[in-house]
Formats: C-alpha cells, structure tokens, sequence
C-alpha cells in the first residue's frame, strides 16, 4: 500500500490525518475539493453489493406479503439507508465526519448472504473446515477484495489483482463492526462474531495500524448504535404494519414473561433482571405517542409513523446527551472517544428487539421457511462445489483457478453464495439440483 493525502474541510482538517485518510493503493482525485470520505460515500452507494441488497432478507423475505395487508417488509437495502439516516446526523452531531459515518453504515451489511442470519448460519455450517463465515468478515472482504473498481498489478506476476472499492482506511476501520479475527475475541473466543478471515489479515492489520486493541473507532460505535436503533424500532413497525403484533397483548404478565426470556442473554447481559426490561417496557407504554392498536388506516398508519421517530429521536439523543456529559462539547472522532449509551435506552432498545423477535421472526411459518432456506443453501454449497470451476460465475471463477489450496477454492464458492441475492439462490439452486428442479415444476 502507499501513502497519499486527499483534500479535507476546513472543519475536518485538524480531526482526520493523512494516515486516515490513507488508500490501500494510491490514485489521484478525479476532481478537486472533494473530500476523501465523500469519495468513499460514492464508491459504496454506487457499488453493485449496496444494489444486491434489495433482494435480501431483513427479517420478512423480500416479495412476501402478508395475509392481512401488504406488510412492504424492509430489505437489506432499506435497512442500511435508514441506518445511514441515522448515523449520519448521529455522528454529525457529535462532531464525526458524516460521509464517513454514512459510508460505515450503508456498507456494514453488504457481505450479508442471502436468507439473513439464517443464510449466515447454513454457509458458516458449510465453511466450518476452511475458515467459517461471518457477515461482517465478509463484509470486509467485499468492500477490499470482491467489488469490482479498482486493479492494481501484483508485484510478483503482474496481473492485476483488485483491491475492491479501495477505501481509506478510516472508512474500513468505521465500517469494522467486530475488529477481531475468528478466535481472537477478547473476551469469549468461541463467538462466532469476527471482523476479519485469515487470508485478509494483510489488509485487515493495515487498517487497524496504531489503533488500540479490540476497540471500536468512534464512528464504528456510532455505525453500531445506529445499526441497532434502526432495525429495533424498523422491525417492531413491520411486525404491526403485517399483522403479527397486538400492541396490547404487551400488557399481559405471560406475553412479558416470554419477552423477558428472549431478551435476556441475546439482546442483554445475561445477568439483567427481568424488573429492570420490565420497567423499560412500561417507560415506552406510557409515552404518549406509543402504539396502542394499528388497523392499517391511513390515521393507523400515520400515528404508528410517528412512534418510529419518536424512538429513533429518544434513542439517539439519549446517547447524544450521555456523551457529551462525558466529553464535553468538543468535536469527537476515532479513538478520541467511546459512545456512552444510557442503560436505560439499551434495554429500551432490547425489548424492541426481543418483540420482534419473539412475534416476528419465531413464528411457526418463519421456521418452516429458514428450515427450506438452510436447505437450499446447504445444496447449492455442494453442488456448485461439484461443479467448480466451469459452474461459477466467472469473476470467481478465476478467484476459484487462482487459489492456492482446497481451503481456498472453497471460499471462492462460498463469495459466490454469499453475493446472490434470496431469489438468484434459489434460481441457481432450481437450475442446479433435482430438488430445485422438481419444486419448480
């Protein structure tokens, strides 16, 4: 990698340095006074992976519709736009960069393979011998290695070898959800939440260069925070708009009981008190805007509206207030600071999240759904396997021919899984094996 200096505002000048600001491979600015990080912004919002988006799975599969009204479910894409919202005016008002922030968030979930966290799961399943899959590493690779836009020759043969949408550093490191690779949690090394696979270290350690051990730059937590509010507060929406959700059912003792159990070690630390998600619960119930009922009218509609932003704007600024009575009124950014964020709003937060989980996601019919998900994807792993090479695309069919060992050539079938969208795996997988075959039929 070489060095380079890119233009900043007058306002940035002195928050962001020419390290951060660094490029894995050196090239010129194609117009005058534009900031590195608003060419980062356009890279990611211009890439075919942010494009891909739209046919992935947030919580409700793309094109489904609901039985009682049209749920128009958020996707992948519509997730990473509302959490750039977001996090851009997050991030602005606590003194970030907000291209760079918004540059974080829209590309956080862009390594996400088709079928969600349930996609996620079948393909760790299948790479459990060559490295494992994680969403978020995945990602990384795809924002360095994967989306075609900048080549550069390989010192050795010469060839060019790509260096995906070539970012600065400062946007990779706020884009770093878990800045760890597999096994080097600091706390728990068996999670399955890492940043990094092994053959990406070189460009992973590049951008991590001074930075303190296992932590999170501020614009990565402020990505994070916003990452959480969004789909939070999105999901409980979805889950009223589709009919799954009766708001009053939240008063009844056994409803909450249930809620308080899937929270509990998921969405919170394992040793919170049922009391304390309780007493959350009851905060966002007595607001005077909270939905109490949703009929699908257009008042319904409007007032449930409302609600989302009432929870978006009490989140952020909760966290908003509770930095800046840490570290003063000062423009934040990097390692500068940590985002300090209320108890109180986290475990508002995870009872979003536990409802929707528990009345949106664990439903009988969803189960029955990832169940043939996990399949498909299970079966178009081993039959694009047996086809290798001649069966892939042929972007990674030359990954596939280029590798240096069977771990690697695995992976190159795995990016190729990992970059369909829900109904291109499904299509692939119909055109590949008889059970897809008969199904169509």
């Amino acid at each position: 990698m070489e060095g380079t200096t890119h233009a900043l505002t007058d306002d940035h000048r002195d928050l962001y340095d020419a390290a951060d600001t660094e490029r894995w491979a050196a090239e010129p600015d194609k117009r005058p006074g534009r900031t590195a990080f608003q060419r980062d912004r356009a890279r990611v919002l211009h890439s075919a992976a942010l494009r891909r988006l739209a046919g992935k799975t947030q919580v409700v599969t793309p094109g489904s519709r609901s039985y009682d009204w049209d749920a128009s479910p958020r996707t992948r894409l519509t997730h990473s736009l509302e959490c750039a919202q977001v996090g851009r005016e997050l991030g602005a008002a606590l003194g970030c960069d907000p291209d760079l922030v918004e540059a974080a968030c829209l590309s956080h979930d862009m390594g996400h393979p088709p079928f969600g966290h349930n996609g996620e799961e079948a393909l760790n399943e299948f790479a459990k011998d060559c490295g494992g899959f994680e969403g978020n590493a995945q990602s990384l690779r795809l924002l360095t290695r994967l989306e075609p836009k900048r080549f550069v020759p390989d010192p050795v043969s010469g060839e060019p070898v790509s260096v995906g949408l070539n970012l600065t550093r400062a946007c990779l490191d706020a884009a770093t959800k878990y800045p760890w690779a597999r096994g080097d949690h600091p706390t728990d090394p068996a999670s399955v939440k890492f940043g990094a696979y092994e053959d990406d270290l070189p460009v992973f350690e590049w951008l991590r260069r001074g930075a303190p051990a296992d932590r999170k730059c501020f614009e990565a937590q402020v990505m994070d925070w916003a990452d959480d509010v969004a789909y939070s507060v999105h999901d409980f929406e979805d889950g009223l708009h589709a009919g799954h959700l009766d708001p009053n059912m939240l008063f009844a003792e056994p409803e909450r009981a249930a809620i308080w159990q899937v929270a509990i070690g998921r969405y919170v630390p394992a040793d919170t008190a049922p009391e304390e998600l309780r007493a959350a619960l009851d905060r966002l119930m007595e607001q005077e805007w909270w939905p109490h009922g949703y009929d699908g009218s257009a008042v319904a509609q409007s007032r449930l509206k409302d609600a989302t932003s009432q929870l978006i704007g009490r989140f952020c600024l909760a966290a908003e207030g509770a930095t800046r009575e840490a570290y003063g009124s000062g423009r934040l950014t990097r390692y500068g600071a940590e985002l300090v964020i209320p108890r109180a709003a986290r475990n508002e937060c995870a009872v979003l999240k536990a409802v929707a989980d528990l009345y949106v996601i664990q439903r009988d019919e969803q189960e029955r759904i990832r169940a043939d998900q996990r399949i498909v994807l299970a079966e178009l792993a081993e039959a694009l396997s047996a086809r290798a090479p001649e069966g892939l695309d042929p972007q990674f069919r030359a990954i596939f021919d280029a590798a240096q060992d069977d771990k690697a050539r695995k992976r190159a079938v795995i990016d190729q899984i990992a970059c369909l969208t829900d109904a291109s795996a499904r299509s692939l997988h119909a055109r590949l094996t008889r059970r897809g075959r008969r199904a169509e039929r």
